[in-house]
């Protein structure tokens, strides 16, 4: 499975590691994502997702069930 978030979209970015002495060579920045189960109460079961830092922190604020209708919307989470 690919490193994206499954309700951000967020995924890996490709950049450059620049020396000292400005040689410039390929790298890649991955997303921060851990695997997390989730408890949704209006369905009375568990999910696993695999979300980013940052949507982590959005689902502490918002909820889960606002943040999974949101993620439905916008086309990223097709469960």
């Amino acid at each position: 499975m690919s490193r994206v978030c499954e309700l951000t979209g967020k995924k890996a970015m490709v950049g450059n590691n620049v020396s000292h002495a400005m040689n410039k060579t390929k790298r890649k920045f991955n997303a921060n994502l851990l695997k997390k189960r989730f408890y949704i109460p209006e369905e009375d079961k568990w999910i696993t997702l695999k979300v980013s830092a940052a949507a982590l922190k959005t689902i502490n604020k918002k909820g889960i069930s606002a943040v999974i209708k949101d993620a439905r919307e916008k086309g990223f989470l097709n469960k």
